[in-house]
């Protein structure tokens, strides 16, 4: 199974933005993503995916995005079930949050693990460090970075 981190990024909030999927064991980006409009949440969400999409053999993500996990995990099931309505009002992203449920819901190949963001924990801030960088541009890799079209809801 392989071991991720990920994290997503947008300066301004909405604004252009960037994520990074990385290997848990080195540091090293595996996945960059960016759109020129966008917001944190869907970026988290974008790198929550390419990860999921990206290891079909299995996958153990690690994200700070408390919300993602919660979407996939506890919302999602019953959102699904009501013909993507809930009692609120609509759902935000739901575009992103469909595909997301899709790519988790099939498997016991996806293990999601929340940690807590910006508290010093290693591999979180290279991914926070390396979405930075994709929304930016600033790669020095030959690892090009997967342009993200912009979404009206963002």
């Amino acid at each position: 199974m392989k071991i991720v981190f990920t994290d997503g990024s947008a300066s301004p909030n909405p604004g252009p933005g960037g994520f990074a999927v990385i290997d848990a064991a080195t540091g090293e980006p595996l996945i960059l993503g960016r759109s020129e409009l966008t917001t944190n949440i869907v970026m988290e969400g974008e790198a929550i995916l390419a990860a999921m999409t990206e290891f079909l053999d299995g996958v153990e993500i690690h994200s700070d995005s408390e919300f993602w996990i919660n979407v996939l995990t506890k919302w999602a099931p019953t959102w699904a079930k009501n013909d993507w309505k809930k009692k609120t009002g609509p759902i935000k992203n739901l575009e992103l949050v469909k595909k997301m449920y899709e790519a988790y819901k099939d498997g016991e190949k996806v293990k999601l693990i929340w940690v807590r963001g910006h508290v010093g924990t290693e591999m979180n801030e290279k991914a926070d460090e390396w979405a930075n960088k994709a929304r930016k541009k600033q790669t020095y890799l030959d690892l090009s970075i997967r342009e993200i079209p912009v979404k009206e809801e963002a």
